[in-house]
């Protein structure tokens, strides 16, 4: 559980910078939205992204839903909360540098991943084989 919290402050704090940036600075977006869309964004794309598609598929699948699940979004959102459109370039920039960051943090989830599947080496080297008598060999009903 520690590594999940741990793993949404990254991708947090990485989608914050990212959108303060696009939307912020070169946009104008008060800070108050930005930290909305970037908390609804980033418990969605973390549930739905890195923990239901990436285990089930691999990085580019799992980067290239992330970019369509940041760029609907973000679009959506920004248009609800400032609407007066002109938020379609903004969408699309802001969802580009998401899938860019995703790219490296999907590789950060897959080891936090492989690290917690990991059998101890007692479980990989106990014979878990099953044992099958001798009595109960088709052969030795025969000869009865």
């Amino acid at each position: 559980m520690n590594h999940h919290i741990k793993s949404i402050a990254i991708k947090a704090v990485a989608t914050l910078v990212l959108l303060y940036i696009v939307l912020g600075l070169v946009y104008d977006m008060p800070f108050g939205d930005i930290l909305f869309i970037t908390l609804t964004l980033g418990i969605l794309s973390y549930l739905i992204g890195d923990l239901f598609i990436l285990p089930r598929t691999n990085n580019t699948v799992a980067t290239l839903s992330d970019f369509g699940l940041a760029f609907a979004l973000i679009f959506m959102m920004s248009e609800g909360l400032e609407p007066g459109g002109g938020w379609l370039t903004p969408a699309l920039i802001s969802a580009f540098g998401i899938a860019a960051c995703e790219a490296f943090f999907h590789k950060y989830m897959e080891r936090q991943y492989k690290k917690d599947h990991t059998t101890s080496n007692a479980t990989r080297r106990m014979n878990l084989g099953t044992e099958a008598s001798e009595e109960l060999t088709l052969e030795d009903n025969q000869d009865k």
